[in-house]
Formats: structure tokens, sequence, C-alpha cells
């Protein structure tokens, strides 16, 4: 009898959460709300069918309920009733698919004044092209794609000279207008999807899918990749913007043109290295890993990192010169940055190209030396320690995981955790001294923080780099403390 009161209970429970739960789908900004239309008609048919299954549950749990002296009849088979429940399930997938097939059809149906729009993937980064003047993209061809062309456009076909390209994340559509968009990957499957416009559709490299659709509010709307493609799939993304025809038309003009970009990559220029490296950058998808403000990413950041002593994951150290980043690029898994999971691919440059790289990042090594003060300088003699014990945190990538601004990480925050009580896994609490600091570094596994997997790896730095760690970290707690002091109040 219990169990046939909980599971009406839960059939009441799901129809109230449905109707009373404030999390419903963003209306539509695109024409096809039909696709909403389609996915609650699916619902409705399924929860007849939950709601249908689970009472019927309820109701035999009851009747057929364990009784002193009675027996259950034996019924190996009921044809009626195998016959009604082929009917009725039939009818009820018959019903749920048919209106996907019918919006599907539209779907990839698309209308003679729709203009196009190419979207290209990679591993971890969008691109975009638009036709030129004469409305026409051009051709395209894997074996033209390289640093200066990453579309693959052909160099020959007069068609492709006009096309607009746009090479970064964010891209502009004009409103009311249909756009019938071409879909390519260069390397894995992802899948291109604007959850306001409903526009979702699968990318696989070799092949080019498509669908369309009508932007019909304007504003920005975030574009996602929604199939996983790699370590920095949850990095994928971007944004498309709807405006006003003239505005639209005046960022589109704005963006160069496929001839342009072959003019610019021939034409030397006075930062011509600089800019053929940022380009490269832009091309290759490499921000997508590496920062180039010091923040942490999934690889080493680029700012200051040239001229730095890097740990490797064997325990060793480098120098990052230009020997080593051009061994890096060419091949990634030779030696290792310790706390950084080896995923990046190898690339195939020419000298022209590898040197452009090195000299951008020299840049960025240079900037950071040239325009902050030095740690004697921003400091006092007794924080220098500390100076270097956050340059290693960077290098092991221990920022990656652990926030220095109290923000939520994979692991604690560093703020305020130096002196501070914690409470572990297994319910008891240890203060975080430097003995428990040291014993977290080199056996993680050994008191974790309630709260936090038991993801973090173990390190063997030395005692001088141990100890400079833990200064970097107390000097989190006391400038948590010297805020809290230097606020009113306090």
């Amino acid at each position: 009898m219990a169990m046939a009161i909980i599971l009406v209970l839960i059939v009441i429970a799901s129809v109230l959460f449905h109707l009373l739960a404030p999390w419903h789908a963003a209306p539509a900004a695109s024409n096809w709300g039909s696709i909403d239309t389609t996915l609650f008609i699916t619902l409705i048919i399924s929860g007849i069918f939950f709601i249908a299954i689970t009472v019927f549950m309820a109701v035999a749990v009851m009747r057929f309920r364990h009784k002193e002296g009675a027996r259950a009849a034996y019924q190996p088979e009921n044809k009626k009733l195998e016959t009604w429940l082929i009917i009725v399930t039939s009818v009820g997938i018959a019903a749920m698919l048919a209106p996907g097939l019918v919006v599907y059809s539209d779907f990839v149906r698309v209308p003679n004044n729709a203009y196009e729009l190419e979207v290209v993937a990679q591993q971890w980064q969008w691109a975009f092209r638009f036709p030129g003047q004469d409305g026409k993209l051009g051709k395209s061809d894997i074996k033209f794609v390289d640093s200066t062309n990453p579309f693959g456009l052909d160099p020959k076909d007069p068609v492709g000279q006009d096309d607009v390209l746009v090479i970064n994340n964010e891209v502009r559509l004009p409103l009311d207008k249909p756009v019938k968009v071409l879909l390519r990957s260069k390397d894995v499957l992802h899948d291109f999807y604007v959850p306001q416009m409903r526009s979702k559709m699968d990318m696989v490299p070799g092949m080019v899918s498509y669908f369309w659709f009508t932007p019909t509010k304007t504003g920005k709307y975030e574009v996602l990749c929604a199939e996983y493609c790699g370590v920095g799939h949850y990095n994928m993304r971007g944004h498309m913007i709807v405006e006003e025809q003239d505005a639209f038309d005046q960022w589109l003009n704005s963006q160069p043109t496929f001839a342009q970009t072959l003019t610019t990559a021939a034409k030397p220029s006075r930062d011509s290295v600089l800019k053929k490296g940022r380009m490269l950058v832009e091309n290759l998808g490499c921000s997508a890993c590496h920062s180039q403000d010091g923040s942490a990413s999934l690889g080493p950041g680029w700012k200051g990192l040239y001229g730095r002593t890097e740990q490797l994951a064997d325990g060793t150290s480098v120098l990052v010169d230009e020997a080593y980043l051009k061994e890096s690029i060419l091949d990634p898994k030779a030696r290792l940055v310790q706390g950084y999971p080896p995923v990046m691919v190898t690339y195939t440059l020419n000298d022209d190209e590898l040197g452009a790289l090195v000299a951008l990042i020299k840049s960025l090594g240079a900037a950071q030396q040239d325009n902050e003060p030095s740690a004697s300088e921003a400091s006092g003699p007794g924080d220098d320690l500390a100076t270097q014990g956050q340059q290693l945190a960077q290098s092991l990538g221990c920022l990656a995981c652990h926030s220095v601004d109290g923000s939520k990480g994979v692991g604690p925050s560093w703020q305020g955790l130096y002196g501070e009580t914690v409470t572990l896994a297994d319910g008891s609490t240890i203060k975080a001294d430097e003995g428990y600091i040291k014993e977290s570094v080199l056996n993680p596994g050994a008191k974790i923080v309630k709260g936090y997997a038991a993801v973090m790896p173990a390190f063997t730095p030395s005692d001088k780099d141990l100890n400079a760690l833990i200064a970097f970290i107390k000097s989190k707690a006391n400038a948590d403390a010297d805020a809290s002091k230097a606020q009113p109040g306090k």
C-alpha cells in the first residue's frame, strides 16, 4: 500500500513541478518557434505515457498485493493485450516523430532569397565567411589550408577573392533576413548551437551540412559547441549579434576580404613579423589554450614566458628560449611543462612562421619586463620568496585550479587559506599551516578538503620551491587580512 501511495505522489509531484517550475526555455529569437512546439508535443505524449504507466503500477500494487491463501494466476500470453500495446505505442511513437520530421524538412529547405554564411570549426574556435559583392562563396579545399589561408580558399578562384573573412569568435547578422548556414569542420566532430535561435547542427569533417533561419530579435546571443571535441570543448564559445541592416553593412564592410588577407601576408611592413605572429595565433587557435595576459588557461600563459625557467613533468627544468619554443610547437610532447595535460597537437610550420610565433611570445615577455616593476621594486626584500612562489605557481599550472581572489575553482582558493581551519572529506578539521600545505603538495590524496574532488597530481618540488610556494600562499592570507583592515569598520 505504501509503495502505491509513493508512486501516485511521484506522478502528482512531477506534474506540479512542470507546471510551477520557473525554468523554461527563453523565447525563440528566430522563426523556429515550431521547434519548441515539437518539443512540447513530445513532452505531452511522453508525459501521458509516464502518468498512465505509473498509475497502472500503483493500481497493480494495490490490487495484486500479497494475501494469505491467494495464489497468482499464470498467464504466459495475452494476445489481445499485446495487440493493444503494439497499437498504442506505435501511435504514440508516430505522433512524436511526425512533427519532428515535418519541422526538420522545413529546417533544411532553404528559401531562394536566403544569403549564405559559412561557419568553420576547429579545436577550439569559430571562424566565419560571407560572400562578397558577387553574392557567391568561392571554392575551398583542404589542400589550400595554411597559416595565411585558414579557410582553404582557392587563390585562383576569382569568385572567392571578395569573400569576407571573420577570423574570430564573433559574427553579426542583419535583422529579419533569412540566412543559409553552411557548416564545416577542419579537425574533429563539432556542433554549431545557438540556443535562442533554435539552430543546432553537427559539423562533420569532410562534409558540408547546412540549415537556415531568420533572426527576428536584435541582441547578442551565445554560440556554443554542443559536441564534445576535446579538453578545450568547454572554452569553444562565441557570440552572434543581430542588428539592423545599416549597422550590419557597416560592420561587414570593415572586415577583410580574402584578397586583402593575401596582400597583407605578402606585403612587409614595420611590424610585419608581429602581425604575422598574431594572425597565426588566431588562425591556429593558440589563444584557446595559451593566454597572453597572464591569466590561467589550459596551457602555459605567454606573458613573461620567454626567458623564464620552467619545471617539466619529469622533474627537470628548462630555460624558455627560442630553441625550446620551436621544439614545443613542432613536437609538443617532447618536454611537457609540469601541471599541464599533454593535449597540444603537433604543428608543421615553416621557419618564417615559427619565427613569427617566437617573436610574438618574445614581445609579450619583453613587455612584462619593460612595463612591470621588478620583484625588488614592487615589494620589500621579505616578499622576494613570495614572488618566486607566484612564478612557480604559474609555471606548474597551480593557478588553473586554485584561485587567488577567493573565487570558486577546481581546488580550494588560496586567498585567506593559510592559518585557517579547513574541514576534510572525512569530517575532521585541520589548520592550514606549513606542514599541511607541504603534505598537500607532496601527497595531495592524503587529506582531501571537503567539497573538492581528489584530482590533484603529486608534485616533487625541492625544499626551496616548497618554501616559495608556501610564502606565496602566506602572502595571499596576509593580503586578505590587510584588505579587511583597510575597510571601514574593520
